[in-house]
């Protein structure tokens, strides 16, 4: 006998159900705690209704953070857990009735049925579990990334309004010169009160000896020339972002450490594709988790949510189908980002991307075709556990 388990997980409680395949309800729905003792208590009660011979099931949504306690402790105890996705749940509830009813109650109901009836489902494994600690720091590496973007951006601006010639003069406003020399003197009336010695050195010194005299004159001529404006409080917002932006950086480069230890260790042979850094490889793989989940790449398309979508109704169908785009947006933006180096470091991607544009693709389609191949390919390679070996 098949027993299946449904739990509703919410912040401080989970709502369980326990039903058999022969449609007994052995447990009717009862509400735990969400504290070790609230997780024995459903233990024993599972173990009270079952035998060793029954095949387990329990299933819960994937709820963030909300659900990692409760799932590892389910993994520890061996029971065959499984993470389903809210949103087939959600169909599934709607498919069982036309009444628009959702309760906590409900959902545990309709996961224990959704485990009984849907046989291709995949239980969740220990390797999946603790995989989420690459996750975490791959998430919390592209929060970081982009909160320093929007900073830069600010640097922008602010250049702008207090020194806009600057611009012109260096190839970028986002190197260590140009910002020690902002973080010093915020704007073209500091610098151009400035003294020369003073800006050679400070100039020679962040450059790295890439800067000498002829840029702390030019930089100082254009600023005793600047029509930027002399605003005490926009510097100081362009000193404090430069400071934020630093700090950002160290964070960065720290949690990449980690990063990187937990991929030497992991070993994966995805990392030995060309142009496949080991940050874009780290979120991959984190946000895939345990390749043995899939059985074909078309269903790791399909979990990245870069399948084509489907319509047909009659005479009508759908000649232009648009991507999905259900599933990880961290595994798409990974996926996409890591494509593009691939294909400018690899001649074998290099020449497919090449054949998808002068079919006449544009050339984000043309990039979601190699994209596909890329995923094709890592698929591959994990499985077999082989390393990257180019076709001559």
């Amino acid at each position: 006998m098949v027993v299946s388990v449904g739990i509703d997980v919410s912040k401080d409680k989970h709502d369980c159900f326990i039903l058999s395949s022969e449609g007994e309800v052995l447990v009717d729905v009862f509400t735990i705690p969400n504290t070790m003792d609230g997780f024995n208590c459903l233990l024993q009660r599972i173990q009270d209704c079952t035998t060793p011979q029954d095949k387990m099931k329990v299933g819960l949504e994937a709820t963030g953070h909300y659900s990692y306690n409760l799932l590892g402790f389910l993994l520890d105890n061996g029971l065959p857990t499984y993470v389903l996705n809210p949103l087939r749940t959600n169909i599934y509830r709607k498919s069982l009735s036309l009444r628009k009813t959702k309760t906590d109650r409900v959902d545990a109901r309709t996961i224990a049925s959704m485990l009984l009836s849907d046989a291709g489902l995949k239980p969740y494994t220990d390797t999946a579990y603790h995989n989420e600690e690459l996750k975490s720091l791959t998430r919390y590496r592209f929060d970081k990334v982009k909160e320093r973007a929007k900073l830069k951006s600010s640097i922008s601006r602010l250049v702008c309004i207090l020194f806009p010639e600057l611009e012109k003069l260096v190839p970028s406003l986002h190197i260590a010169s140009v910002y020690a020399l902002l973080a010093e003197f915020p704007g073209a009336k500091q610098i151009a009160a400035a003294h020369l010695t003073r800006l050679k050195a400070l100039l020679e010194t962040a450059s790295k000896g890439h800067y000498k005299r002829d840029m702390a004159l030019g930089i100082r001529d254009a600023a005793r020339n600047s029509i930027g404006s002399w605003m005490p409080a926009k510097s100081l917002e362009l000193q404090h972002t430069i400071r934020l932006i630093r700090e950002l950086d160290d964070e960065i480069v720290e949690i990449e450490e980690q990063i990187q230890a937990i991929m030497d260790e992991l070993n994966s042979p995805i990392t030995t594709i060309p142009g496949l850094g080991f940050r874009m490889a780290a979120m991959i793989f984190a946000e895939v988790g345990d390749f043995n989940r899939f059985d074909s790449p078309d269903k790791l398309l399909a979990y990245a949510g870069m399948s084509p979508s489907t319509y047909q109704s009659g005479q009508l169908k759908n000649c232009y189908p648009h991507m999905e785009k259900r599933g990880s947006r961290y595994l798409r933006y990974a996926l996409y980002n890591a494509t593009k180096y691939v294909c400018h470091w690899d001649p074998t991607f290099a020449a497919y991307l090449a054949k998808k544009r002068a079919e006449g693709k544009h050339y984000n389609v043309a990039l979601s075709h190699a994209t596909k191949k890329l995923v094709r390919l890592i698929f591959a390679m994990e499985k077999s556990r082989q390393p990257y070996r180019l076709v001559a």
